[in-house]
């Protein structure tokens, strides 16, 4: 909690403790004086003229005490012109209590009126401060992002290490992180090895391992060895600035529910003090010309009774802290939600499209089946030996997979399009069928789903290595999650038919496209969007730098940021800091949730608030029924308004609600 808060609760706290007893005391003399002078603390002037002086000082001092900020800034906007909010309502409303009370106790010598204009600036500060604290609450889990901003970069200059800015190192600089610290820029370990804290970022608590040759990524904490990382972007375009500048932001773009609120309540404000005026001078005129000029003072009350109901605080703030909430609480699983706008949006998203490569699947290669099985480490081995020089996914997977130590004394050319040959004690063949065709060797044919690799030594074959791209743990369950919920679930992929339909069928989704550039896939969410119908929302969800031109053109896109290229981030309304896809399944209960309490606070403030209003002019005026409605008209106004925050909270919760 703020000081600044704290001070302010100091304030009401304070406010309440004088305020209680008084009104207890007040009504504890009403009930057993005798009727011969003033009741209440009235009592102790004992003079029916001014009994009412000693009552209406401590109220207006208590009334001061905890209203000058309300009654400065409704005297400042007044002197400005800009009548009609919140504290222009509260001050008219409360003054014209006091006034009231005033003309009630002159005229009646009955002391009423004084304790329910200083309770209602009292509780209305008590629901002011329940909003400033919802708001810091949900405004820390977005801002506990901001921790992430690193101080300062140990760069290396002439083997010594100097403290500089992060904005100063440049690309290939080489920069030394110590445990404990936050991993300043982008880059690659040169030297050491450790793990690091990823919570700030993806919300995930296992630290993660880190070797020479991984990748590291700003606004991570370094725990537990020293290295080296040679940079690999510019602290402008890294990651920790990205997502900084996600969050900064993530309040700008207001969602179609918070505009409809500011224009209502623009509305709102001004037709209610004109309805107040109404209430307060037509019934008691209509009365007078009929003869009974004495019911003013209860009209009167009745319009005050209204006007302190009628403030529209329960939705201006509840509204828009409902989705600054699921905002929040979206920050801490991982997720970053660029404005309340795409979180409304996408509660509505009912086609999902998704890449396949990193997406659906791991985008690593992995040897799924060789073939003949008894032959599996010969056919390992050379061709081990034939990828021993390459970078490529297919070499790597094939050498993993051999997972011992490679003598290479062969002579290696990479024939573009064919594969690889290896001349030196034996001469090897390791590529498609084209290279097999191309030496006249006969192969086996294969039905694998994924990358042929044939192998051949000496002209002899020996068999072949199917390699393939794996599926993700929690594809099949979050592709599940949404066709079980009545969403469409479409892929969009480079790969052949055979493969696609494979994935496809796996996952259980209902359609997909195959052989695809880039430029195929933006054509295809085209014809998705043109031919969906008009409450149809498409959510495209891909990670890859060829995804970006489709992230931005559907009405959602979401990207993995995890792994995900900066374009793509960037392009992207949603970013899942997890490279899991089961947080496209929180993100998308997190936003149902929140709409679906800003519906729920929106009927409930206007029902209560109409509720109120029309038994202010039923009751007191109508009937002249001697009732404090003015007590109603602050729960009316503070208790719906603090009971819709504290709703609007429920929206800022962990992952672990969803499950």
């Amino acid at each position: 909690m703020s000081k600044k808060l704290k001070k302010r609760l100091i304030r009401i706290i304070i406010a309440l403790g004088i305020f209680v007893p008084v009104v207890i005391l007040d009504l504890s003399l009403k009930h057993f004086s005798n009727g011969n002078f003033p009741r209440g603390i009235a009592s102790f002037i004992p003079s029916e003229t001014f009994g009412w002086l000693l009552p209406f000082a401590i109220y207006l001092g208590i009334y001061i005490y905890i209203g000058y900020d309300v009654i400065k800034k409704a005297i400042l906007n007044i002197i400005h012109g800009q009548l009609l909010d919140e504290n222009f309502l509260m001050f008219i409303a409360t003054v014209g209590a006091f006034a009231l009370g005033i003309y009630t106790s002159l005229a009646t010598s009955e002391i009423e009126g004084f304790e329910e204009g200083c309770a209602v600036i009292l509780f209305y500060q008590v629901g002011e401060w329940f909003q400033s604290y919802a708001v810091g609450k949900s405004r820390k889990s977005i801002a506990s992002l901001m921790d992430i901003r690193p101080d300062f970069a140990n760069l290396k200059i002439n083997d010594k290490y100097e403290i500089v800015d992060p904005s100063e190192v440049k690309i290939n600089d080489i920069i030394l992180i110590k445990p404990g610290e936050k991993i300043p820029l982008d880059g690659e370990i040169i030297a050491g090895s450790t793990t690091v804290d990823t919570k700030a970022l993806t919300g995930e608590s296992i630290p993660q391992e880190l070797l020479k040759g991984d990748k590291v990524i700003s606004g991570t904490i370094n725990l537990t060895s020293s290295i080296e990382v040679k940079v690999e972007k510019p602290f402008y375009d890294s990651t920790v600035s990205k997502i900084l500048d996600l969050v900064e932001n993530a309040s700008s773009q207001k969602s179609k529910s918070e505009a409809f609120i500011t224009k209502f309540s623009k509305y709102y404000t001004p037709i209610v003090v004109i309805c107040a005026l109404i209430v307060a001078i037509f019934p008691p005129l209509i009365n007078g010309i009929l003869g009974d000029w004495n019911t003013w003072h209860t009209w009167i009350y009745s319009a005050l009774s209204f006007l302190v109901v009628s403030c529209p605080c329960a939705l201006v703030i509840s509204v828009p802290l409902t989705f600054f909430s699921g905002i929040g609480g979206a920050s801490k699983n991982g997720i970053l939600v660029k404005g309340s706008i795409h979180l409304e949006r996408f509660d509505k998203a009912n086609i999902f499209i998704f890449d396949k490569t990193g997406t659906l699947t791991k985008g690593n290669f992995v040897v799924k089946e060789i073939y003949p099985e008894n032959n599996k480490e010969n056919i390992l081995y050379y061709a081990s030996i034939a990828e021993s020089l390459s970078n490529h996914p297919i070499a790597k997977s094939i050498k993993k997979a051999y997972g011992k130590e490679i003598i290479n004394n062969y002579s290696i050319v990479d024939e573009p399009g064919y594969g690889i040959v290896a001349t030196g004690e034996h001469q090897i063949l390791c590529g498609n069928e084209k290279l097999m065709n191309r030496y006249n060797i006969q192969y086996q044919n294969s039905d694998g789903i994924g990358t042929i690799v044939h192998v051949a030594i000496d002209n002899k074959y020996l068999g072949y290595i199917v390699i393939g791209d794996e599926v993700k743990e929690d594809s099949k369950e979050t592709i599940s999650y949404l066709n079980n919920h009545g969403y469409e679930t479409i892929m969009l992929t480079g790969d052949n038919e055979l493969i696609a339909s494979h994935v496809a069928k796996q996952l259980g989704i209902k359609q997909y496209r195959y052989s695809l550039l880039p430029q195929n896939k933006v054509e295809e969410v085209e014809k998705i969007i043109q031919n969906k119908n008009k409450n149809d929302v498409v959510c495209f969800v891909g990670d890859g730098i060829n995804d970006a031109p489709v992230l931005m053109r559907s009405d959602v896109g979401v990207s993995m940021g995890g792994v995900g290229s900066d374009a793509a981030i960037e392009a992207s309304d949603i970013v899942l800091m997890h490279d899991n896809l089961s947080s496209l399944v929180t993100a998308k209960k997190l936003a149902k949730k929140t709409k679906t309490i800003v519906v729920e606070n929106i009927i409930f403030a206007i029902a209560i608030k109409l509720l109120i209003m029309i038994a202010s002019i039923i009751v007191i005026g109508i009937l002249q029924i001697d009732f404090p409605m003015m007590w109603f008209s602050v729960f009316g106004d503070v208790g719906v308004a603090v009971i819709a925050i504290l709703n609007a909270m429920r929206a800022n919760i962990n992952k672990s609600k969803y499950k």
